[in-house]
């Protein structure tokens, strides 16, 4: 029997154990470095399975590394548990309907209870055939928190945490199938806390400083910034504190959270800058004190066409993604939910392959070449680690064609019997890229080959300075 057929056997009669634990952790829901709950599914599972646990990796409660093998390549396989705030949604329902049970609440709108899980089992699945074949590696688990909002991974790496790895391996749930070949944008976020002095506002509006003006003239600036700042770079804003809900007293205290992104470190380091330049000037306009909280960050994605090769060829060997009719009618129920620029969006990067129709399961492969590489706008805290070790990701479908990350449509279907499909072949890929890798030595040394040229010689210097703390421990 090949790697292959074994692996398709072997997830065959895994596949109800990966289904119950990816939607306990839908169940759950928890935000970032709140995982407990989702991380000690994780924990108790892998350490029946005879992993290694150590607990706490980073000082991070919720973070975890879970090991097997003493000797061999170090290849790791990157897990994420987190939902999203204010995604709470009803499993299967075709209309956007808050759960009844925590209303309002957070939801799985990024897949990452199905993300976790698969990693989980791809590691589970290269132990097996260390064990069947006798070859040698150590196969490790990161459970990694706080990937949305949180840069979970980043501060792991701070902390080292990956420095011995050989090759990294992830992947991300989807609408489509392929090679996750896109760079991502790197990313400051930051607090903007203006202190002014509280008044009445109609009595003695001179004796007051308004710190809600210093937010919006803040705010107001940045937006004459965008004219003058890259076209791929993106700066978003949310006013977290607005002053009080008292219009006739001059607000005294106003924050403003900011997170700021570009193509690459030192380009979103300067922006950075900038935006502070503009928040010391509304500052100085209104007479108010500014404090500057550095929140978190994150790198820009250093693809490795090596490992994307590896991993291609694996999805090619595994074949077409099928579900049965049932699903097939269920993704097309929710797909009508949908915008057509939601699926535009997904649908104009895979013409060719579509040919002009657009299904509702996208059960094929998104072709890959090496020579292009887009930009994805967003960012990811994978990025970090592929910084450090070669670093290689998937794409799998595992909801309606086009349906939108951090949509509630995305949080309705994490149960359905297309999410459990396309988990388990993510699980395939990973598992089947991992023994790829083990199979051909060669590929690895290759792939930090082409790390090193991508750095261009430069070491991994983390985003987040040294003496900002984890977002949990501020006072």
């Amino acid at each position: 029997m090949s790697a292959v057929e074994h692996l398709q056997d072997f997830f065959q009669q895994q596949s109800p154990r990966m289904a119950a634990l990816a939607d306990s952790i839908w169940s759950l829901a928890e935000l970032r470095y709140a995982e407990t709950a989702s991380a000690r599914l994780h924990i108790d599972a892998l350490e029946q399975a005879g992993f290694r646990i150590t607990r706490g990796v980073a000082g991070i409660p919720t973070a975890f590394l879970a090991e097997w093998g003493d000797e061999g390549p170090v290849l790791a396989f990157l897990g994420e548990y987190d939902a999203l705030s204010g995604l709470n949604q009803q499993s299967g329902a075709l209309v956007c309907t808050p759960s009844t049970d925590s209303p309002g609440l957070a939801g799985h709108g990024c897949g990452h209870h199905l993300l976790g899980t698969s990693a989980h089992f791809a590691a589970v699945a290269l132990q097996e055939h260390l064990r069947r074949s006798g070859a040698k590696a150590r196969v490790r688990y990161y459970g990694c928190p706080a990937e949305e909002g949180g840069s979970g991974k980043t501060f792991m790496a701070r902390a080292g945490v990956f420095d011995d790895v050989d090759a990294a391996l992830t992947w991300h749930p989807a609408s489509f199938t392929g090679v996750f070949s896109q760079s991502t944008l790197a990313n400051i976020q930051a607090k903007f806390i203006f202190h002014g002095k509280a008044s009445h506002a109609a009595h003695s509006p001179h004796l007051g400083r308004s710190a809600l003006d210093a937010v919006e003239l803040m705010n107001v600036g940045v937006n004459y910034l965008r004219e003058h700042m890259p076209t791929d770079a993106r700066v978003h804003y949310a006013i977290t504190d607005s002053g009080g809900l008292s219009p006739n007293v001059v607000q005294a205290r106003a924050e403003v959270l900011y997170l700021v992104r570009a193509a690459r470190n030192h380009e979103a380091a300067a922006l950075y800058e900038r935006v502070q330049n503009v928040a010391r000037g509304a500052a100085l306009m209104t007479d108010c004190r500014l404090e500057i909280v550095f929140d978190k960050a994150c790198s820009n994605l250093l693809q490795n066409r090596t490992l994307n090769q590896v991993m291609y060829a694996q999805m090619q060997a595994l074949g077409p993604l099928r579900v049965d009719p049932g699903q097939h009618r269920l993704a097309g129920d929710f797909q009508a939910t949908l915008d057509s620029n939601d699926v535009d969006q997904v649908s104009r990067p895979l013409a060719s392959v579509l040919r002009g129709k657009v299904p509702a399961v996208f059960e094929g492969l998104a072709p890959y070449d090496p020579a292009v590489e887009d930009t994805l706008f967003g960012s990811t805290d994978v990025a970090d680690v592929s910084w450090i070790t070669p670093t290689v990701q998937a794409w799998v479908a595992c909801y309606a064609f086009g349906t939108p990350l951090h949509s509630w449509q995305m949080v309705s279907q994490g149960q359905s019997g297309l999410a459990h499909a396309g988990m388990v072949r993510a699980a395939q890929v990973l598992a089947a890229t991992a023994i790829a890798l083990l199979e051909q030595p060669e590929r690895i040394a290759q792939a930090k080959a082409e790390l090193l040229e991508r750095r261009g010689g430069r070491p991994y210097a983390c985003p987040i300075p040294a003496e900002v703390p984890l977002p949990f421990m501020r006072g």
